[in-house]
């Protein structure tokens, strides 16, 4: 486990992070809902072999970051934090690495702020911007009310059974998901849910790699994700034998595919070059 020895103090949160320091290009990995930063660290480390600038963190209420009492987890607050991270940090033009939830914040801040960002890859999150049925919608916004009525004992298992497939990833995740309290993860979920937003004109403005495990049955990642890569006119990177936490469940090619997403706009991680 990659230890984050670093607090960014914030008004309402402190947030761990860890930077590699020197290397390019420097690359921010953002985790899911419930998880955090050990879910990228076998990715982290071979890009920092490679040559990378790596940053990690946890997002607020998650892992080692803080939220202070009374304050609930807010998709505002996580943008701002990414902001004031890449300030402290001096990130200048980093590639965002997001997933799930962090895929979410990655396409908002790109969009916000496509001058702080060159790139973008989204692992096994929903299309912000991307078209929704009538169908999805409504499912959508019975999800958090859905949640809310499973038992706190039971919902790290059941969100570990449907985001992982591999024994050892649900062990894993099971253990991290439980670690949240129900009513943060539930605020938390609905921040994620806020992130979708239709606009079926918008297209990145900057270079974008989309990529999620084969096995992937939340929400409509699996059945969107080739779609937006059509749109967005870039390949869609699908990792055999994994589900939504892909880098949990398939590591190695996870990595790969990671390295490959990256080699097209930075051919020297592919060769080891400086």
């Amino acid at each position: 486990m990659v230890t984050l020895d670093h607090v960014l103090q914030r008004p309402t949160a402190n947030i761990a992070y860890r930077d590699s320091g020197l290397g390019s290009p420097t690359v921010v990995f953002i985790h899911g809902a419930g998880l955090h930063h050990t879910m990228f660290d076998d990715q982290a480390d071979a890009l920092a072999a490679a040559g990378a600038r790596v940053v990690q963190w946890d997002l607020r209420a998650h892992g080692q970051s803080t939220l202070a009492p009374g304050t609930r987890f807010r998709a505002e607050d996580a943008l701002d934090d990414l902001a004031a991270l890449l300030d402290e940090t001096q990130a200048s033009d980093p590639v965002l690495v997001g997933h799930s939830l962090g895929g979410n914040i990655a396409q908002a801040f790109a969009r916000m702020h496509s001058n702080r960002v060159s790139g973008v890859v989204i692992v096994d999150s929903a299309w912000n911007t991307g078209p929704l049925s009538a169908a999805s919608q409504f499912l959508l916004g019975l999800a958090a009310p859905a949640l809310a009525l499973i038992p706190a004992r039971n919902l790290p298992g059941l969100m570990a059974k449907a985001s992982a497939v591999t024994p050892a990833a649900i062990e894993r995740a099971t253990e991290t998901f439980g670690r949240m309290p129900k009513k943060t993860f539930l605020d938390v979920w609905r921040a994620t849910s806020s992130f979708i937003a239709p606009d079926p004109a918008y297209r990145s403005p900057i270079p974008i790699g989309l990529m999620r495990g084969s096995d992937d049955q939340t929400g409509n990642i699996s059945q969107a994700m080739g779609t937006w890569a059509a749109t967005e006119g870039v390949a869609e990177h699908v990792v055999a034998d994994a589900g939504h936490i892909v880098t949990w469940d398939a590591p190695a090619q996870s990595t790969a595919t990671l390295f490959e997403i990256l080699g097209q706009w930075h051919p020297q991680l592919v060769s080891g070059e400086e």
